[in-house]
């Protein structure tokens, strides 16, 4: 089956090919001169975190997140996510844009300031889901960034894609099962994803203060993992014992939103006992298992692009999927923008061969196993006798990487026939340079562990000198002035919208809130 479809795929001509659609959402930490989280509020330079079509914030107001709009190249998108940066870097003062996914120095949950939104009724919306986000499960793994990689194929492609297929669905129902035929696919393989990717291994003693751990001491102020490839992504990092229970299906849209929509209609005991005040003050949306569907923690999810105040799942069953959401990437700490050009391409390799493979439907049994070869990745990965779980039988992890990477190099050589570039090639190339060499890993997580030995460095002092470097780099190549005003524009027409939005409130938000979780 997996060849028959990468034969159809090669029925394609170069003038079929109209390439991917492709953009990056970019968390980093505000930090000050001392590399402690930022206490300043979201600089009103920089625009309105409620309005901004690129700039942002995620749970902090010292968390930022930049977003690229749509592009078709890679080389597009990752020079508009440069200038975002560019322009960020001018608004600063001396305050740093921090480069690694786990955080600078905290003081515990009281010192990370939650985003505020403005007193809008959506504003205030964002601001109480992330207040509910704080009360179960407290705001220190909320300080954690990551970079998010939204991947589509335009409709040309589609379209010719179910003509070879011989299908009659409408075009909606067609792509959402193909994007789920990838999601499948994308699951059995995001653990190669955490092996070349994570770069998260080390973190600050101040991240996990009064927490026990099984870390091993790096210095006296950096704790890391001896095998560990991204600490972001394993107990640590995102993870959360309500939604353990939820068993999110991926096989298909119609279960994926049912499933989800149960999560937000289901009380959660604990949840319950919190309440949704404080006195007069929200502190959460509903008592449920999920408050709303970002809520939920994963890999992968599939999007469509919501209207104002509609929620992601009525946008999903309402349109289908329109693309696809990579969230399990770590912030590159050696790149100023926190990705890199041959990870990016490597990523449409990767997720087109998702598309192109066999992929039967995901039953429990395989669910757990998956679970767990990610599992043992992100926490085991630069371990070399490391055995995974595949089709039953234990493999040891650098043959499946090698025979992973070793499958995508016929599609490397077609795409970049169609191009008449290397891309790909180069991509892929970058990706198998990374597997042991004399028994020595050089993928992320080993090039930090062995930046910081060579530095003499922890992780605090070592992730703020490459910030400060970045920051430097990112300042002395400036902007040009039409982009320069650009960006300006947008801060300003941000503000004025964020102004405009509050003055039209009427509602009271208590009742704002109630048609909310109607709908």
């Amino acid at each position: 089956m997996a060849e028959s479809r990468h034969s159809l795929f090669r029925q394609f001509a170069a003038s079929d090919w109209d390439g991917f659609l492709k953009g990056v959402e970019k968390e980093g930490l505000r930090v000050d001169r001392n590399g402690f989280i930022a206490q300043t509020p979201h600089p009103e330079s920089l625009g309105s975190a409620l309005t901004h079509p690129r700039i942002t914030t995620d749970y902090s107001e010292a968390l930022l997140e930049l977003i690229t709009p749509v592009f078709n190249s890679t080389r597009g998108m990752l020079e508009s996510l440069r200038n975002t940066h560019r322009y960020v870097q001018q608004k600063l003062g001396d305050e740093v844009f921090w480069a690694a996914s786990m955080p600078c120095e905290l003081d515990g949950d009281p010192s990370i300031p939650i985003a505020e939104y403005g007193t809008s009724n959506i504003g205030r919306l964002k601001h109480v889901y992330r207040q509910g986000l704080a009360v179960r499960y407290g705001r220190m793994m909320q300080s954690i960034a990551g970079a998010h990689y939204n991947l589509s194929l335009p409709d040309s492609f589609w379209q010719k894609w179910q003509q070879l297929q011989g299908n009659s669905q409408s075009l909606k129902d067609f792509k959402s099962d193909q994007y789920f035929w990838l999601i499948r696919n994308f699951r059995r393989r995001s653990w190669l994803l955490m092996l070349l990717f994570g770069a998260s291994p080390a973190l600050d003693a101040s991240f996990v203060a009064n927490v026990r751990h099984d870390l091993d001491r790096f210095n006296g102020r950096t704790w890391y993992g001896r095998d560990a490839t991204s600490l972001r992504m394993g107990d640590l990092g995102y993870h959360n014992n309500a939604q353990a229970s939820l068993n999110i299906c991926f096989n298909e849209l119609s279960t994926y939103t049912q499933t989800l929509h149960r999560a937000i209609h289901t009380p959660w005991p604990a949840y319950e006992a919190i309440g949704t005040r404080k006195g007069d003050d929200f502190i959460q949306i509903n008592t449920s298992v999920l408050q709303i569907e970002n809520e939920y923690y994963s890999a992968v999810r599939p999007k469509r692009t919501t209207e104002r105040e509609e929620k992601p799942i009525q946008a999903l069953d309402a349109r289908g999927v329109e693309y696809i959401e990579v969230r399990c990437l770590d912030l590159d700490p050696f790149s100023p923008v926190g990705v890199n050009e041959a990870q990016i391409d490597f990523l449409d390799l990767f997720l087109l061969d998702c598309l192109l493979s066999d992929s039967p439907r995901i039953g429990d049994a395989e669910c757990e196993r998956l679970d767990d070869n990610y599992k043992d990745v992100v926490s085991h990965g630069r371990n070399p006798s490391l055995p995974l779980c595949r089709g039953g039988e234990r493999v040891a992890m650098e043959q499946a990487a090698t025979e992973l990477l070793d499958r995508l190099e016929p599609l490397a050589e077609l795409l970049d026939s169609w191009s008449g570039g290397e891309a790909y090639r180069t991509a892929l190339k970058a990706q198998r340079d990374k597997m042991p060499d004399s028994g020595v890993w050089n993928v992320p997580s080993a090039q930090v562990i062995r930046a910081m030995e060579a530095s003499g460095l922890g992780h605090r002092e070592w992730v703020m000198e490459m910030s400060r470097r970045h920051q430097q780099a990112l300042r002395e190549e400036g902007l040009s002035p039409d982009v320069q005003a650009e960006f300006d524009a947008m801060t300003t027409t941000s503000l004025t919208e964020q102004k405009q939005l509050e003055a039209a409130d009427t509602l009271p938000f208590g009742d704002f809130l109630e048609q909310y979780l109607q709908s």
